[in-house]
């Protein structure tokens, strides 16, 4: 078969690229190795309010799919903490399984063709049009190729493009009953269960989700001690605020995300990487749904332009616009370096790591902290 545009991905990116270009009339295939997009997810699921500010595709989020966090409480090592806000600032806790299944059938009634559990192997060019041969025996030919596909992307393997080399290695278990309080994003500095990353938890749609990671250096990610996460202790030290009611997990996702920020080489020309197989996460926290969103549909419609003769090939120019993440690589740099419980305990109520957390949570929106927020109970 063939089509103008093939996607291999149903990530939030590859699905906001799909979209974008389905709608500005390409034929779209959109490969997805999994039975569902939901399925063994990596993610919290959690969306900022810029991405609800920008996307006009979230405004349409059934609200059975979404709960509003209007704060993060940030704890030290001694679980003292102070709650952070910025004016107006909120984020979304998703069900992001159903959240994505649900944009898979959004993108079907476009005319995308999702083909599910269909593995991307390899792509060769032939003239102007990529060739896909299929596990099947049949073969996709296209106009155009997007790298949606994770942080492992065997479409960056596959075009000699650049791989992501720097991780974190989390864990994040889903329990139907638990002591939180609502309302906030809990997060939790230490050094010692956290080294590089820190602990969270947070009241989800239908669950409260409890999770861990940890920075895995570049010189052992083959060690796999290296990706031992302590989720039992850490649930047993935030049991004063955050109390499971027992019962084993309903949910348990695990995985590698990227930290090392955009990565060198992400296109070429006819294709491109978008999400995160371009690196395209937070070094810092680890978010990547918002620039998922908005940088997968503006490939898809940078795609849809050139293909109608109407601009250059977005491998060209678009990718100039991928976010460095200048700011948080200091910030990445200076936590794997300098971070010590003994500091955050000291820190936790000034007004040095209030801003911060301020640009790391809110995007430099301006939080407010004030002395009365600062808890060591």
């Amino acid at each position: 078969m063939t089509a103008d545009l093939v996607v291999v991905g149903a990530s939030f990116a590859g699905l906001a690229c799909a979209r974008a270009a389905a709608k500005a009339g390409l034929q779209v295939v959109l490969l997805e190795k999994k039975a569902a997009a939901g399925d063994k997810l990596h993610t919290t699921g959690i969306i900022v309010k810029d991405a609800v500010d920008t996307e006009s595709w979230l405004r349409s989020v059934p609200p059975s799919l979404v709960r509003r966090i209007d704060g993060v409480r940030l704890y030290a090592p001694n679980l003292h903490s102070v709650d952070l806000h910025a004016p107006g600032y909120y984020f979304w806790a998703t069900d992001a399984s159903a959240l994505l299944d649900w944009m898979v059938q959004e993108v079907r009634a476009l005319g995308v063709e999702v083909r599910l559990q269909s593995l991307f192997t390899q792509a060769e060019l032939e003239g102007t049009r990529w060739r896909l041969p299929m596990a099947d025996g049949t073969e996709v030919r296209t106009r155009y190729l997007v790298g949606a596909d994770g942080p492992h992307s065997r479409v960056a393997t596959s075009l000699g493009l650049s791989s992501n080399q720097e991780f974190l290695f989390g864990i994040e278990h889903e329990y139907a009953s638990a002591t939180i309080e609502p309302g906030f994003l809990h997060c939790f500095i230490d050094r010692q269960l956290a080294p590089g990353y820190i602990g969270w938890a947070l009241a989800g749609v239908r669950s409260v989700q409890i999770g861990l990671a940890r920075r895995i250096p570049p010189q052992t990610l083959q060690n796999p001690g290296a990706r031992q996460v302590k989720l039992d202790a850490f649930m047993a030290k935030i049991a004063p605020v955050v109390g499971v009611h027992g019962g084993q997990p309903v949910s348990v996702r695990a995985g590698m995300i990227p930290c090392g920020g955009l990565l060198a080489r992400v296109s070429r020309p006819g294709a491109l990487l978008v999400g995160d197989a371009a690196g395209m996460v937070s070094p810092v926290t680890a978010g990547g749904i918002r620039t998922a969103l908005l940088h997968g549909r503006q490939v898809g419609e940078g795609i849809g332009a050139f293909l109608a003769g109407q601009a250059p090939d977005p491998a060209e120019w678009l990718v100039q616009r991928y976010p460095n993440f200048r700011a948080k690589r200091m910030l990445r740099w200076m936590f794997d370096r300098f971070q010590t419980d003994w500091m955050f305990n000291q820190l936790i109520g000034t007004r040095a790591l209030r801003r911060a957390a301020e640009l790391v949570y809110f995007h430099r929106k301006g939080g407010v902290a004030l002395p009365s927020d600062y808890r060591n109970d």
